[in-house]
């Protein structure tokens, strides 16, 4: 099936008429005359929607000529490189969009499209004006030194560029430490380990600090690779550097572990965390398989979607019972998960449990009578779920003397996270990587790149910070997850009918704002999207 549709004549008319610059707070006139943020300090993104025949909208991301409209441009340089000679065609249609949803009826309407990301005829950024910033924030992932590596490399051998500096230590690193000069050579084999070179952390986004150091240091492209709080604070960066009329493009890279980024189809490093993961799955039920009524309990990464637990599930179908965030379960009475690992046990003689990190923090939260507390970037701190079940479980089998068990935690969350990327994942941060270039070179800025429905795209930062991804647990993958365990789903018949109705409600919502043509058209609600949803 083609992701890619290119806009056609009376398409194209339609974009010319139509295009709809919505809630701009700091036109080019008013950056000019030095316009100062709101009391709450924040700008609303400006939002560009085209519309088209047949329902046709493309969410259009910002670019430098829409505040700085004099802007000369300049002949691509990869027409003159000779590894690009034998390629049919160098440059992106300028009509190319990707479209966000791919399974249609023949009565459907075009939808939602994204601008194809790639090279273009013309760049904005001559090859020795450039000064390259790259900033890693957040947590670690698989995949962010081959990111920094492709971007330094893509730059370097396929624009020209030659002055690319790293940001350490995150956000704060703009205004408290001194950036480090990448090059070709500096990062060749960085790729071939964990973390990243640059540091990290999280917090310490001071925006007026960040952007006075662009200006400082002549920094005019940025590249940041985070999640979607670190995609937040870039999208913060782009409007103060909007609002300072400055010719640089702020772009970004979108990082989780936990696949819980919304619109894309996956995110980097995921794939590696997914085959790590198998790595802990069998260990535990080689534990579990070789002692009398053995349990192991393994927890995973997953804060708020339950992705890597359901993926490595899937993956080893050693697992019994696999628990999510998105899923609801309690432990005692009637179908509860007690009763269930009670059955479990006097039918096979061991079992494998595996619970993402989020899993159960209501009923960890009540018996424990805890407060709510958060990290540097706002997150929910999370109590150990794992060691809750565990002891949970062995308290329940205490009650019953001739009932023994044997019970193995293992909790490899930072270990999967702190490992190189595998060989699926370095190609994906590759073109991640050489994506991001090619739209800052032609002068695109304020967006994010990733793939949509296979096709690279670049997408607005709001679309991909408004929601997060959620596994939906009335789609069919998670059905195949409960075929593959035999577990119960811990749901009542009530449940499952309001999480349907809340998916048609969000569906009929997202399709009403587009038809009144507001800006933020709604997607990917805690219960209405998921990469289930595309299978």
């Amino acid at each position: 099936m083609e992701a890619v549709g290119v806009a056609p004549a009376p398409v194209a008319a339609a974009v010319k008429k139509k295009l709809l610059d919505l809630k701009d707070p700091f036109p080019a006139a008013a950056a000019a005359n030095g316009a100062k943020a709101s009391p709450a300090g924040k700008w609303a993104m400006k939002k560009k929607l085209v519309g088209g025949d047949a329902g046709y909208v493309l969410e259009d991301v910002p670019h430098l000529t829409d505040y700085l409209p004099e802007l000369p441009t300049f002949p691509n340089p990869l027409q003159d490189n000779p590894a690009y000679s034998v390629v049919k065609q160098y440059f992106v249609n300028p009509d190319d969009t990707v479209t966000q949803k791919i399974v249609v009826h023949k009565t459907s309407a075009r939808g939602t499209h994204f601008r194809r990301a790639g090279p273009r005829q013309r760049v904005y950024f001559q090859s020795d004006e450039v000064n390259a910033a790259i900033v890693t924030c957040g947590g670690l992932c698989p995949g962010l030194n081959t990111v920094v590596r492709e971007l330094v490399c893509g730059l370097y051998d396929m624009y020209g560029v030659t002055s690319v500096v790293g940001i350490e230590g995150g956000y704060k690193g703009f205004y408290s430490k001194n950036t480090i000069p990448l090059t070709p050579k500096s990062v060749n084999d960085i790729h071939k380990r964990g973390g990243t070179i640059l540091g990290t952390s999280r917090g310490g986004h001071d925006t007026a600090k960040i952007v006075d150091c662009l200006q400082d240091r002549g920094i005019n492209q940025v590249y940041i690779i985070g999640g979607d709080g670190t995609q937040k604070g870039a999208s913060v960066i782009y409007e103060e550097v909007r609002r300072r009329g400055l010719k640089c493009s702020v772009v970004g890279v979108p990082k989780t572990i936990d696949n819980d980024i919304a619109v894309i189809d996956k995110s980097f490093g995921f794939d590696t965390a997914v085959e790590e993961a198998q790595r802990a799955i069998n260990a535990a039920h080689v534990e579990a398989e070789s002692a009398e009524n053995g349990i192991g309990v393994v927890k995973l990464m997953g804060r708020n979607s339950g992705f890597i637990a359901m993926y490595a599930t899937l993956a080893s179908r050693d697992v019994d019972c696999c628990l999510i965030p998105e899923s609801p379960f309690y432990l005692e009475g009637k179908g509860g998960l007690l009763e269930f690992i009670e059955r479990r046990l006097k039918d096979n003689g061991h079992m494998v449990i595996v619970v993402a990190e989020g899993a159960g923090q209501d009923l960890i939260a009540k018996s424990m009578n805890f407060v709510d507390t958060q990290d540097a970037s706002g997150n929910k701190l999370l109590l150990d779920v794992g060691l809750w079940l565990s002891q949970k479980i062995k308290d329940h089998f205490k009650k019953k003397p001739n009932f023994p068990i044997t019970l193995k935690y293992i909790d490899p969350t930072y270990m999967i996270r702190a490992v190189k990327s595998n060989a699926s994942d370095n190609v994906y941060c590759t073109l991640l990587a050489h994506s991001a270039l090619h739209g800052a070179m032609a002068g695109y800025t304020g967006f994010t790149v990733a793939p949509v429905n296979g096709r690279h795209a670049y997408i607005p930062f709001y679309r991909i910070t408004e929601k997060q991804n959620k596994v939906v647990i009335t789609d069919r993958m998670w059905a195949r997850v409960l075929c593959s365990t035999n577990q119960p789903c811990f749901l009542s018949h009530e449940d499952v009918e309001n999480m349907k109705h809340d998916d048609d409600h969000e569906h009929h919502l997202h399709n009403t704002q587009l038809l009144e043509g507001e800006s933020s058209p709604l997607k990917n609600s805690p219960k209405c999207n998921g990469l289930a949803a595309a299978v």
